[in-house]
């Protein structure tokens, strides 16, 4: 018998040869021990639920109490025309100005925030400690803070309020915004000789200029929806007859009511034109039918117009041009709209300055040092650092509470307002404007409604997060799922894949990252939202704000809790982008 021992081995022992030398993925720890942090906050939502007392019964058995109240008010009134047209202009103004103060801080803080920017790091880490704390203040308390130095009803501490603390929010967004702008530009000018001012506002400003815009309209909105608590701190305009009606229990119940829908309607027609700038100032145009879409269509019909123009020029023989026509800058339709866009701004910022009727001489400057200086040093007071660490709970329980039942009312609202997924263009439009009536309502208007009719407290509190939180995650999700590649679900439909397939096969997997940052996002706005709560009834947090912030003797307190709340966010944002860089 002859043996071959050079023959080649079984085909079976050469593909499990080859099988054990392939390299073998690794575990992917950090992918499971990131979904076993969002599981844990999932259960941390649900036990705060049950913690608070949340329960569809408590809500049922409000409805009782709810309607002896409605029976008990005068009928749903507004103030006099001449009244009504003064407290929103006095509202707009003080949120124009406010919002401008903060779009012009935000500048020097986002410079030196972005690695591109900022000349040295120490300034950077300065930058990011100025845009985390006037993130975590919150505005209301500013505003009562501020009250003490003015005259009560002057409109100067709730625009000091709103600038300061819109500053954290604008300029983040802005810094990331420069640290994506293209470096080519920066380096040409420096290569010219050009100093960092110059590399700034010649190379960098111009290419984030739209974005800046965009989020300092977006910022606009938000604090359009926080004038209406500001009356609550003694700042005139609509939230403080707001807040005069509904201490008139009950007949001041129907006027207070009138002055919400009044805010309601006024915070949806300023989204539609905010939003329709910066769709026009992203270079993007709407499909939709809705009022956006049309006024947006109205005002960039010329491009096209524009651009044939230019394409016949291509082609047509070259005329002659002499120099002075080719130092001339042509006046094209944008331009000239451009440039009525820009004085109609500072028409708008001049009109708000006289709406807001900003009065310097209000200021009691004799109280500003000692008022400044009352905020430190730090102090727990007659309390000790376990009864602030109780109420911190509370506030992050409600926070999360209603972040949870917000993300689930939000997956259905945002996938089927985005176009991609909506099963038609009705459907989609229906659940977009859904949104926008979430968004709509403010959320604190809600929660002081709530609390005053039914007297819930924290469940108020919840309820009302919630219910805003459902506009905002469902906006986000909505995007996100829209800006999925298109790619992806074309391959996937190739298939067969019905569109349920396609959804979970393609459109969820990559939109999970984006609804995990969007959800964090939420909480953290939460938070924030929730620390004010007491203001209006509710606990947390937000309850010892409120006390501290109307004595000067307690300001030491304020301090210690906005570190506290400082620290809250800081963590949320540090487990944000742990969860973001996982899930990549």
């Amino acid at each position: 018998m002859t043996i071959l021992k050079d023959a080649p081995p079984p085909a079976d022992a050469a593909s499990a040869d080859v099988a054990a030398r392939a390299p073998r993925p690794r575990f992917p720890v950090d992918k499971v021990a990131g979904l076993g942090v969002i599981g844990a906050m999932i259960v941390f939502g649900l036990h705060a639920l049950s913690s608070l007392d949340f329960s569809w019964s408590s809500i049922r058995g409000s409805i009782d109490n709810a309607t002896t109240t409605f029976s008990r008010m005068d009928p749903i009134s507004f103030p006099a025309f001449g009244d009504l047209v003064y407290l929103i202009g006095m509202t707009v103004g003080i949120v124009v100005l406010g919002t401008l103060l903060a779009a012009l801080l935000s500048i020097p803080v986002a410079w030196c925030m972005a690695v591109d920017t900022s000349p040295a790091p120490w300034l950077r880490w300065l930058g990011r400690t100025i845009s985390v704390v006037t993130r975590a203040v919150p505005d209301v308390v500013l505003a009562m803070a501020f009250a003490m130095a003015f005259a009560l009803g002057s409109p100067i501490p709730g625009i000091l309020a709103l600038g300061i603390h819109s500053v954290g929010m604008i300029s983040k967004l802005f810094a990331d915004a420069i640290e994506q702008s293209d470096d080519g530009p920066r380096r040409a000018v420096r290569a010219a000789g050009g100093s960092r001012a110059q590399e700034f506002w010649s190379a960098t400003f111009p290419q984030v200029l739209p974005a800046w815009i965009a989020t300092v309209l977006h910022r606009f909105d938000i604090n359009l929806r926080v004038s209406a608590i500001l009356g609550y701190a003694g700042v005139g305009g609509l939230g403080y007859a707001m807040r005069i009606a509904f201490q008139q229990f009950p007949e001041g119940y129907g006027r207070g009511l009138g002055i919400a829908i009044v805010i309601f309607v006024l915070c949806v027609v300023l989204e539609v034109v905010s939003s329709t700038i910066r769709r026009h100032l992203l270079g993007t145009d709407p499909a939709g039918r809705g009022i956006g879409g049309r006024i947006v269509r109205a005002a960039t019909r010329d491009r096209s117009r524009e651009a044939s123009v230019h394409e016949s020029a291509i082609t047509e023989p070259a005329r002659a041009v002499t120099v002075d026509q080719m130092l001339k800058r042509p006046w094209t339709t944008t331009r000239v709209r451009n440039v009525t866009w820009g004085w109609g701004a500072v028409a708008l910022v001049g009109a708000s300055w006289w709406w807001a009727d900003v009065d310097f001489s209000q200021i009691h400057w004799e109280y500003v040092l000692p008022m400044v200086q009352s905020f430190w040093p730090p102090s727990f007071g007659s309390y000790d650092f376990a009864v602030f660490a109780q109420a911190m709970l509370v506030t992050i329980q409600v926070a999360f509470a209603a972040a949870l039942l917000s993300l689930v009312l939000s997956l259905i609202f945002g996938a089927l307002a985005a176009r991609n997924v909506a099963p038609s263009p009705g459907v989609r439009n229906f659940f977009r404007v859904t949104l926008v009536v979430f968004r709509g309502v403010p959320e604190l208007v809600l929660a002081i409604f709530l609390i005053m009719i039914t007297g819930l407290g924290n469940q108020a509190g919840v309820v009302a997060l919630a219910f805003g939180g459902i506009g905002l995650l469902g906006k986000l999700i909505a995007d996100s799922f829209e800006e999925v590649p298109r790619g992806v679900e074309r391959a996937v439909t190739t298939t067969g894949a019905t569109r349920n397939q396609r959804f979970f096969a393609s459109t969820w997997p990559v939109g999970f990252r984006a609804l995990v940052s969007n959800s964090l996002y939420l909480v953290d706005t939460n938070i924030r939202a929730a620390t004010i709560l007491g203001i209006v009834g509710g606990g947390g947090i937000g309850f010892y704000l409120t006390q501290a912030s109307t004595v000067m003797s307690l300001h030491g307190q304020v301090t210690t809790l906005v570190a506290m709340v400082v620290v809250t966010v800081l963590v949320v944002e540090g487990v944000s982008t742990w969860l973001r860089r996982v899930f990549r």
